[in-house]
């Protein structure tokens, strides 16, 4: 049980450092592909909608293959995109490697999600998925400390090579060891064993009636839009434009900036199980006193950084990425609404709604940044000025708003008393 848990969330570790490895490098691939902001952009905004896209395909996979073999596949992905970015000669060969890695890290959340209703007790499963989160953010540690200092030391080429050993090496890891259901279980099941219970785990979406039936369903469309409104800023800042906001704008070093984009992983880490007992014990409080107070912290923080007058001091900073923490276990909620309001058999589509919208965020917040720096003629590293940057992510506000706008209306659109008590 804890083998097969340990092996997939170190998985999980080694696909969130793939999927943000470009988080401490960005200045380097724009100085290695001659690329402006908005091309930058284009490296993560596609990698995310091929992530996205593929979660329909994946669900259905492992409905018919089961974890091992989807998740093996994704490794290997993954470690043929990055060495197709170690060796990429131009931009468009190197965004399509970025587009074949998310087409790899697709498999792997939902494909850990998958061992732990398999392995574990269904009663258990809220808890294992949040220690899956909480230490998957260690992968977001690896690409911006170590993964910098490999590619300064040695060369690009041997960095992305790193990681697509060890994509290789958790490739054959997983097909080795990992099995999709206890040997004495005929099939992918889950098993309360508090009421002995026994459902079949279900990972597809439906794509006929079920995105239907799901949407219309006021719980799932709150779900939505607290994804939508709460993790989106930490990911455009610790994805791609934090560390050269920290550098180049605000002017700190390489290792204060990785330093302070650490205490994010630190904050998140820290704030995840007290957001989830805090959830789990009050179900009614959930959009009230943690997906709203997310919000409006990260909206009051970054305001805060945006108007204030010349460097912003390093504490302000530190408020800020702890503030932007807050989105990540806060979004996990958003994962317990949709459990809350929908049948068992909805389940997979309602989850699968829900994570649309954080990822629909985080590519729009990412594409605007990147376009904005652009229009103020900031577009190369040596451009950047912090002015620009300040104009830049101001383009989140809107999504903020938007994101509280309809998290409060469709809180109010939850009438009956079973589904009250839940919002």
């Amino acid at each position: 049980m804890w083998l097969m848990w340990t092996i997939g969330v170190v998985g999980y570790v080694l696909a969130i450092t793939n999927r943000t490895s470009l988080s401490a490098v960005g200045v380097d691939a724009q100085h290695r592909f001659d690329a402006d902001a908005s091309t930058l952009a284009m490296f993560a905004v596609l990698q995310l909608a091929v992530y996205g896209f593929m979660q329909i395909p994946v669900g259905l996979w492992l409905d018919r293959w089961g974890a091992r073999p989807i998740m093996t596949i994704g490794m290997v992905l993954m470690a043929i995109g990055q060495v197709v970015m170690a060796l990429s000669p131009t931009v468009g060969v190197a965004i399509a490697a970025r587009m074949l890695l998310g087409a790899g890290d697709a498999a792997i959340f939902p494909g850990v999600l998958r061992l732990i209703a398999t392995w574990f007790p269904a009663q258990r499963g809220s808890v294992m998925m949040q220690l899956t989160g909480i230490f998957g953010q260690l992968g977001q540690v690896i690409a911006i400390v170590p993964l910098p200092l490999l590619l300064h030391a040695t060369a690009w080429e041997v960095a992305f090579g790193a990681l697509a050993g060890g994509a290789i090496l958790f490739a054959v890891l997983i097909a080795a060891l990992v099995r999709n259901h206890p040997p004495q279980l005929p099939a992918d099941v889950s098993v309360n064993t508090d009421t002995g219970a026994i459902t079949v785990v279900t990972s597809a979406i439906d794509t006929r009636q079920g995105i239907r039936a799901a949407w219309q369903q006021p719980g799932t469309r709150l779900a939505f839009w607290t994804h939508f409104a709460t993790p989106f800023a930490g990911t455009a800042f610790v994805m791609l434009w934090g560390i050269p906001y920290l550098t180049a704008g605000e002017g700190l070093s390489s290792g204060q900036a990785a330093a302070v984009t650490s205490v994010y992983v630190v904050a998140g880490i820290v704030l995840g199980p007290v957001v989830g007992t805090f959830s789990a014990r009050h179900p009614h409080l959930r959009s009230r006193y943690l997906v709203l107070p997310a919000v409006a912290a990260q909206l009051a923080v970054w305001v805060s950084v945006l108007l204030w007058p010349g460097t912003v001091p390093m504490w302000l900073l530190i408020v800020l990425v702890v503030a932007l923490a807050m989105g990540g276990p806060a979004s996990m909620v958003a994962f317990d609404f949709a459990r809350a309001h929908n049948p068992a058999h909805r389940l997979s589509t309602a989850t699968g709604v829900t994570n649309v919208g954080g990822f629909l965020a985080a590519l729009i917040a990412i594409l605007f940044i990147g376009i904005a720096m652009d229009l103020q003629g900031a577009s190369r590293p040596e451009n950047y000025t912090d002015e620009a940057f300040r104009w830049a992510f101001a383009t989140q506000i809107p999504l903020w708003i938007l994101g509280a706008a309809m998290i409060v209306r469709e809180r109010r659109r939850l009438r009956t008393p079973p589904r009250d008590v839940r919002r």
